[in-house]
């Protein structure tokens, strides 16, 4: 791999961290464990709640896939508010429609009701808790020879909420029925308000970047101008197909094949723990070396985690060692996308130009889950899907690699030098 462009980035402004830099990056991470862990473990209300209601899957599937989508929208509205206001506010209310979106779906009692709730609410309420406005809010908290590796320490963070939740949301469906359980969920996702209070009360750039009089309508045009920029984007579609349809059809897929339900619960666990350490890896990785290569390698990797499943015996075995590959792989995606935008176009508009690429991860997440519901409830099987994987996976190794990740010089510092026309 070759030298990553982090190395020629100046030097933070301080050798130390602050203790306020410190309580920021805590806030953050704490606030991505919560949201991301209660949203991955979604998938675990499939079965029971589709048998209760004498729903579909395509029922429950369309509801996360709407989800999904509103996710994704929200994410570049919640991420503008977020870089011109702080991120406070924005979490703060966000919590508030998440939890009443999960409060709505335990007495949904008709598919058009699960869509509004847990469809419509919750995915706006997860749009504007998403952990994207957590990694923006610790890159702002650090120096830019940190960044990288901290994008992973706040990756990382979500995952850990992955482990936390998963096995906690099963021991609650188990013992108190999926709807009292989603009531509980909800209530513990209020912890997220405090912990904002703590994040910057406003957006803009970090000590140690370079003054930028830019605004948001440039920023926007000089990044869909960028070749780079917009094969990343493409390419963060295969992230989220792929993870959406794990998160919420695995589960039922390791039941297909006959076994328990607690083995997709410590399924979806071992993804999350093996991800902690996957993000630590892929953020210190980015820091030393391409981001993009990386990338190129992850999603091969993907593709050849997937194809083990197919191949392999239907057994607890290979589950389990499905989930702790693909754990490595999960989200060791996110420090390096984030980080190539914050790279090449600077921090001060970061959450809304992650937002973006986060969308078409979201849309990506709307055809997995959707589509894995339709060809299951029309074939009887995930199969298909397990091969769609497998070809995006490769597509999306080939789409990274072109990636131009050189930082651009900025409008103060170089106003000549300012690149138009696409790269």
């Amino acid at each position: 791999m070759s030298q990553s462009a982090d190395s020629l980035s100046p030097p933070a402004s301080s050798s130390g961290m602050s203790r306020r830099a410190l309580a920021i990056i805590v806030a953050a991470c704490l606030i991505s464990l919560v949201g991301f862990g209660i949203r991955a473990s979604f998938g675990l209300y499939l079965e029971p709640m589709t048998g209760d209601r004498q729903w579909s899957r395509e029922t429950f599937a369309l509801a996360m896939a709407i989800q999904n989508l509103l996710w994704g929208l929200g994410v570049p509205v919640a991420g503008a508010i977020a870089d011109r206001f702080g991120p406070t506010w924005v979490i703060a209310i966000g919590t508030v429609v998440y939890a009443l979106g999960m409060i709505g779906m335990s007495m949904a009692e008709s598919g058009l009701l699960m869509y509004l709730t847990g469809g419509l609410l919750v995915g706006i309420g997860v749009a504007f808790t998403a952990f994207s406005l957590a990694l923006a809010a610790i890159a702002r908290a650090v120096g830019p020879s940190k960044r990288s590796l901290a994008l992973g320490l706040g990756t990382a963070a979500g995952s850990f909420g992955q482990v936390v939740f998963s096995p906690i949301s099963q021991g609650l469906i188990a013992g108190y029925g999926w709807d009292h359980a989603l009531v509980i969920v909800a209530v513990i996702s209020l912890v997220m308000i405090p912990l904002a209070i703590v994040l910057p009360r406003s957006g803009g750039q970090s000590s140690g970047e370079a003054h930028s009089d830019q605004t948001l309508k440039e920023a926007l045009g000089e990044a869909f101008s960028h070749r780079g920029y917009l094969l990343l984007t493409v390419g963060f579609f295969v992230c989220g197909f792929h993870i959406a349809f794990i998160v919420v059809h695995f589960p039922a897929y390791i039941g297909d094949i006959g076994l328990s339900p607690m083995v997709g619960a410590y399924a979806l666990a071992l993804v999350g723990l093996c991800n902690i350490a996957g993000s630590f890896l892929s953020g210190a990785i980015g820091q030393k070396f391409s981001k993009k290569s990386a990338l190129s390698a992850i999603y091969f990797a993907r593709s050849l985690v997937i194809l083990f499943l197919l191949m392999a015996p239907a057994t607890e075995t290979t589950i389990y060692v499905f989930s702790i590959a693909m754990g490595f792989l999960w989200l060791s995606t996110v420090p390096l996308t984030s980080g190539i935008v914050v790279q090449v176009f600077g921090i001060k508009y970061m959450a809304s130009l992650f937002g973006i690429v986060f969308l078409s991860h979201q849309l990506g997440s709307f055809v997995g889950v959707w589509m894995g519901g339709f060809i299951y409830q029309q074939q009887g099987s995930y199969d298909q899907m397990w091969w769609a994987g497998i070809f995006l996976g490769l597509f999306a190794a080939a789409v990274h690699w072109p990636i131009d990740e050189k930082p651009l010089p900025r409008l103060s510092l170089a106003p000549d030098a300012q690149a138009t026309g696409v790269r």
